[in-house]
């Protein structure tokens, strides 16, 4: 079974380390999205009635807030969810610390497109 796991990391400057952890681990590709939680933007702004619930690239890009980076992969199964787990908490720490990051894993139904990897390698055709 195919597992998309996702890490919401707080602090940037680990951010590379987490990448060449998860590739030693074994994943197949990284897709890195930056991210801010509503919980930050309030933090950094008050809360105001007037902030759209999905704010623009542009308003978010003139804004001060901390940043996070989210950043995901397709994994095949629950031995790589768990090297994933492992990795990530070898370079970040704790995760129950605060303002560390969260990881979750979802099962997934249906995959299509996800190169199989053998070893850590991708196959070569």
């Amino acid at each position: 079974m195919y597992y998309l796991v996702f890490l919401v990391l707080d602090d940037l400057s680990k951010s590379h380390d987490v990448f060449d952890s998860w590739v030693r681990a074994g994943v197949g590709g990284i897709t890195i999205i930056e991210s801010t939680g509503l919980a930050r933007l309030t933090q950094h702004q008050g809360y105001r009635d007037d902030i759209p619930l999905m704010p623009s690239i542009r308003s978010l890009l003139q804004s001060r807030e901390e940043q996070h980076r989210t950043i995901f992969s397709i994994v095949q199964g629950e031995d790589m969810v768990a090297k994933l787990m492992k990795a990530t908490e070898e370079v970040v720490g704790d995760l129950s610390e605060p303002n560390s990051g969260i990881q979750f894993a979802f099962p997934l139904s249906h995959v299509a497109g996800v190169p199989r990897r053998a070893q850590g390698k991708a196959k070569q055709d």
